[in-house]
């Protein structure tokens, strides 16, 4: 899988690029979790989800947000790694123009992240939230959220309580015309660690691969 260098906002920004043959394939952006507790693109979740992607067809980037890797920066408290995600996304695009279907996927605080980069980005037809920290960061910009996704968690998770995940989902359900679906992986905590990642995986993919042959918003 190429290594790829591509201009961010604040210096050039590391990434993995995965690209189908198919020049129609569809394109996800995988965002990775806080960049001050260890979070690189080769987050274990990160990498499983960048490879369903792949496997389910679609042409993959994940990268590392500024000052992590060999990317440039340093960290903006999230509001420079959103930056950073809308030029990944730039990125991908310019060089899949022809993909009719376009979705982000971010673990924990990369889910955050990618549920801003939704808002902004009216071209994301689907997103993917791995143990969103709804108690740590403020979701309450969903409103109204644009596209249909899933949000998955962990039944343990001790980092971001369940209860706080329920009650974002909750308050998504309530809009019109999108759905949000929401699986909680029974026994998982935060990482998924084994033997929870197979299963959460298999969740995802199962639902992505409905809503391509849905081929809904």
């Amino acid at each position: 899988m190429p290594e790829v260098i591509f201009p961010g906002p604040e210096g050039r920004l590391e990434g993995r690029y995965h690209p189908q043959k198919d020049r129609d394939a569809p394109i996800a952006i995988v965002l990775h979790p806080h960049p001050q507790f260890g979070g690189t693109m080769n987050n274990r979740v990160v990498y499983n989800l960048h490879y369903a992607f792949y496997n389910l067809g679609f042409t993959v980037l994940r990268f590392n947000f500024r000052g992590v890797g060999r990317s440039q920066g340093e960290y903006d408290q999230g509001v420079g790694e959103l930056s950073d995600a809308a030029s990944a996304l730039d990125y991908l695009q310019a060089m899949n123009n022809n993909a009719k279907h376009c979705w982000v996927a971010g673990f924990s605080f990369g889910a955050w992240i990618g549920m801003q980069l939704l808002m902004r980005r009216p071209e994301i037809t689907g997103f993917i939230s791995v143990s969103p920290p709804a108690n740590m960061y403020d979701f309450s910009f969903l409103a109204p959220c644009p596209a249909s996704g899933l949000v998955i968690n962990g039944s343990s998770d001790r980092v971001a309580p369940p209860q706080d995940t329920v009650n974002l989902v909750n308050k998504l359900h309530e809009q019109k015309g999108i759905t949000v679906t929401h699986d909680e992986v029974a026994g998982a905590g935060h990482f998924f660690e084994d033997p929870h990642m197979d299963p959460m995986i298999d969740t995802v993919k199962t639902y992505v691969r409905r809503r391509l042959t849905e081929n809904t918003r």
